[in-house]
Order: C-alpha cells, then sequence, then structure tokens
C-alpha cells in the first residue's frame, strides 16, 4: 500500500472513530476515557474488561458499542451454575420421520460477533475454560469437531471489584486474553446530573450504527499498517521487562512489590494498543505519551501484587505508572 493511500485510510478512519465515538456517548453519558478504550480494543481485534461497581451503566454501554460497530451481540449472565454447554452449545439425537437418527448441533450465545460476559468470575472454573479457547483461537471444540465463531469476535466482560462472595477468581491464562482492564469509577457530579435528565424522561437516547462488520475488519486491518517509531517500540519492550521482577532491568519498587509480571502478550497488547491510541487523537503514528497513557489498562491485569505488598497497602496501577514515567523519560533523554 502506497504511503500516501495508508494516510489517507487512516485519517478517514479517525474520522469514523469520531463519529463512534460520539454516538455512544450519546446513550453512555460521560466517561470519555471509558468509552476510548473500549473502541480501541475493538480496533485492535481485542477483548476488554470492564470493572466497577453495580450501576455505572456497563450492559448500557457494551449494548451501544454492539449497535454502533454493527455488530452481532448475544449476552451471557454468568452464574455458579453455569455449565459450558450453555455458553457453547450442544449436541441433541433427533428422530427424523423415517426412524433415522442423527446429531443435530445447537450453537450457544458464543457464536457471534459481540459476547456480552456478565458477572464473568461467577462461573465456576469449568467454564471458564470453555471460554477461554474462544477468546484465544476465535473457535470451540464440541463433540470432536472445531467450529469457527463469528468474525470479528470480541468479549466485552463485566466484573464487581467489591461483591466477591460466590465468585471464582478468573484464571490468570484468561485474564491475559483480555487485551485492556477498564476500570469505571463514579461520574462527577455534573456528568451525573445529565444521566438523570437524559434517562429519566419519557424517552431513551437511541445510538446509531456507524460502522459495518467489514468496515471494522478493515480498520483492523489498517491499524497494523500503522508505522511505530523504533524507539517506541524499544520504549513498550523496556516498559514492560521493567515490570517483570526478575529481570535485572526492574526497579526496586517492581522487585520489592510484584510477584510475577507481564508476559510477551502485553507487549502484543501494546504494540496495537498505542496505535489505537494515536488514531483516536488524529495522530498518524503513536508517541511515548500513548504508552504511557496505555501502560496501567494493558499491564495491572497481568501482574500480581506480593503478599506483603498488599499488606502495606501497595497499589498495583500506581507503581505501573510510576514505572512507565521513569521508563519514557529514561528514553526521551537518550
Amino acid at each position: 500500500m502506497a504511503d500516501t493511500d495508508l494516510v489517507q485510510r487512516i485519517e478517514t478512519l479517525g474520522d469514523t472513530l469520531d463519529r463512534a465515538r460520539a454516538s455512544i456517548s450519546r446513550r453512555f453519558i460521560g466517561q470519555e476515557r471509558v468509552v476510548e478504550l473500549v473502541l480501541s480494543a475493538l480496533v485492535c481485534g481485542g477483548h476488554a474488561l470492564l470493572m466497577g461497581v453495580p450501576g455505572l451503566g456497563k450492559t448500557r454501554l457494551v449494548e451501544t458499542v454492539g449497535t454502533v460497530m454493527g455488530l452481532d451481540m448475544n449476552r451471557i449472565q454468568f452464574t455458579p451454575d453455569l455449565m459450558p454447554s450453555d455458553i457453547l452449545g450442544s449436541e441433541v439425537l433427533e428422530t427424523a420421520a423415517d426412524g433415522a437418527r442423527a446429531f443435530r448441533f445447537i450453537e450457544g450465545p458464543v457464536f457471534c460477533q459481540l459476547l456480552m460476559a456478565d458477572e464473568i468470575n461467577r462461573a465456576s472454573p469449568r467454564t471458564q475454560s470453555a471460554l477461554l479457547q474462544a477468546m484465544q483461537e476465535r473457535e470451540v471444540a464440541v463433540g470432536g469437531r472445531s467450529r469457527p465463531l463469528g468474525v470479528p469476535f470480541h468479549v466485552l466482560a463485566t466484573q464487581n471489584p467489591l461483591e466477591q462472595e460466590g465468585t471464582y477468581p478468573l484464571p490468570e491464562a484468561q485474564l491475559d486474553r483480555f487485551l485492556t482492564r477498564i476500570d469505571l469509577g463514579y461520574p462527577a457530579r455534573d456528568t451525573e446530573r445529565s444521566i438523570l435528565m437524559a434517562t429519566t424522561g419519557v424517552e431513551d437516547a437511541i445510538a446509531e450504527p456507524v460502522l459495518t462488520t467489514q468496515e471494522l475488519l478493515d480498520a483492523q486491518t489498517t491499524l497494523r499498517r500503522m508505522p511505530v517509531g523504533e524507539g517506541i517500540v524499544e520504549m513498550i519492550l523496556d516498559l514492560v521487562r521493567a515490570c517483570r521482577p526478575d529481570d535485572p532491568t526492574a526497579p526496586q519498587h517492581i522487585r520489592e512489590a510484584v510477584s510475577w509480571g507481564p508476559g510477551p502478550r502485553a507487549a502484543q497488547a501494546l504494540m496495537l494498543g498505542v496505535r489505537a491510541e494515536a488514531l483516536l487523537s488524529g495522530r498518524l503514528a503513536p508517541s511515548a505519551e500513548d504508552v504511557r497513557r496505555l501502560a496501567a489498562p494493558v499491564l495491572v491485569h497481568r501482574m500480581a501484587l506480593s503478599f506483603a505488598a498488599r499488606a502495606r497497602g501497595e497499589d498495583l496501577a500506581a507503581l505501573i505508572d510510576r514505572t512507565s514515567a521513569a521508563v519514557t523519560k529514561v528514553e526521551a533523554a537518550a
């Protein structure tokens, strides 16, 4: 692809994402950074984990995103008694009019383009493992056959960080499959007032589709063609390696507080994510600021504090911010 053609595609995609952001904001008021991170995950072709207490609009956000991005959406309410077949589907034995019997596969809700996994940590590990293959391979194995899922396929999962009774911690392997973890906080007073006025009347705002499925696939291809400077690549590598407590380059605060750090998939997520950050900011290439802004959402669920650090009340996101600030400052000085 010629450079001028790529530049034009990137600029057009940036304008399209601006329209998508505006359409989402008509139903999901405020939390602009949350909307940006969700759009970033989809354009990167990944999954996102939404963390927040009940009532912040997580379900409303996912439903709106599905409409705006033109995706076929299904929702699963995760519960402790949910079985793998409830997600993947199952084979049933049917008898024809002539008496012949044959198995027919009935697809589960995972066969879609956008899956909302509500309260994902309430399902048992057995059910979580059924979703793991779908998130990584975009296919599931049922009845001895591999069955492809929708194209594209994205999981937007929600989790309540407060109520942990009757929940199962997500396996580290599954957490690693989420491109980003997006934390939703309480809205500002003015934003909450706008929410009250917009959602307690007779009519509710309607989100309009902005992209089609093919346009989203084209956007994901265009994103991967965006150039990334050598300095940004080195910055990403330095940051990921500095967050591993056993790496020689890890700073003292990481060595003392972190029990295990991110793997290569974190660097891949950052490499894609900084491109999306640049797109959403109307730029043609990512910068050091993009790495800093995306460090915590990409790394926080791929690391764990040690027992001593938890006892001291250490905050993992703050440690990541401190590390990313130091790494990007060193790279800028070099």
